[in-house]
C-alpha cells in the first residue's frame, strides 16, 4: 500500500512549543494533512489542555486542515468558541453527549463531522448515526494516560468498524488515536485505518526531525499488502 492513500495528522500537544512556529512549517513541508486539537475541560479525563484562544491563533498562521479532538463532557459548550470551516474535522465523544444525533446534525452546518469512542465503546454504539458522521475516530489507549501501548483488541475493533462501513456502503474514514508509530502503524491500516493520528510515539520523537520520523512512516505503511 502507498502512503498517498493514507492521511496524517499531527497532534500539536506534542510538538516542541518553544519553536512551534519552525514546527508548523516542517508539518506543511512533510505533506501532513491535518493539526490534530485535543481539547479537554478536566472532566472526562483529569488534564487541561489547549484553549480556543490557542488554538484559532494556530489556525492563522497555518494552511493546514484541522481536526478538532474535543475529550470533554457536552461538548457543544465548546463548539461556537472554535473558527471553523467546512474542510475541518469535529470530533466529539460518544460517552460524553447526551444528545449525540442532534449535536451531529449542527455541528454539519458548518465542517466535517467525527465520533470518538474510548477503547471500551463497543462499535454498536455507532449504528443509528452512521449516516450523519464523515469519521470515525477510535482511541488505541485509554483516554488520559500518557504512554500507553496499544490495547490489543483495539485491531478487532477496527476491523469490525471497517465491515460494517462497508457492508452498508457508507463513505466514513477510520482515525486511530493514541501509540500509533512506524511499529503499530502496518496493524492499524490492515485493520482498515486509514488516517494516522501522529505524537510523541511517531512524529514528534526525540532527537529526530520531523521528516526522518514521517520517512519511517512511509516505509512502515509501505510494508503493508494491498
Amino acid at each position: 500500500m502507498s502512503y498517498k492513500n493514507i492521511k496524517f495528522s499531527a497532534s500539536i500537544l506534542s510538538a516542541d512549543w518553544l519553536n512551534i512556529g519552525k514546527q508548523l512549517n516542517e508539518l506543511t513541508e512533510n505533506q501532513i494533512d491535518f493539526i490534530h486539537f485535543d481539547i479537554t475541560d478536566g472532566n472526562y479525563i483529569s488534564d487541561f489542555t489547549l484553549g480556543s484562544q490557542i488554538i484559532n491563533s494556530i489556525k492563522q498562521v497555518s494552511n493546514l486542515k484541522n481536526h478538532y479532538h474535543l475529550m470533554v463532557e457536552e461538548p457543544m459548550r465548546f463548539y461556537n468558541n472554535f473558527n471553523l470551516n467546512k474542510n475541518d474535522v469535529f470530533t466529539i465523544h460518544q460517552e460524553t453527549s447526551k444528545n449525540l444525533h442532534k449535536n451531529l446534525i449542527e455541528i454539519k452546518k458548518n465542517c466535517k463531522v467525527s465520533v470518538a469512542l474510548a477503547p471500551s465503546t463497543p462499535i454498536e454504539h455507532l449504528e443509528y448515526i452512521l449516516d450523519e458522521i464523515d469519521n470515525v475516530l477510535i482511541l488505541t489507549v485509554n483516554p488520559g494516560y500518557m504512554s500507553e501501548k496499544m490495547l490489543p483488541q483495539i485491531i478487532k475493533k477496527i476491523e469490525k468498524l471497517k465491515n460494517l462501513i462497508e457492508d452498508n456502503s457508507l463513505d466514513i474514514s477510520i482515525t486511530v488515536d493514541g501509540n500509533v508509530s512506524s511499529e503499530t502503524i502496518p496493524d492499524f491500516i490492515q485493520a482498515g485505518a486509514d488516517t494516522l493520528v501522529l505524537d510523541s510515539s511517531g512524529l514528534f520523537v526525540d532527537s529526530k526531525s520531523i521528516g526522518n520520523c514521517m520517512d519511517e512512516i512511509k516505509k512502515s505503511i509501505d510494508k503493508v499488502k494491498s
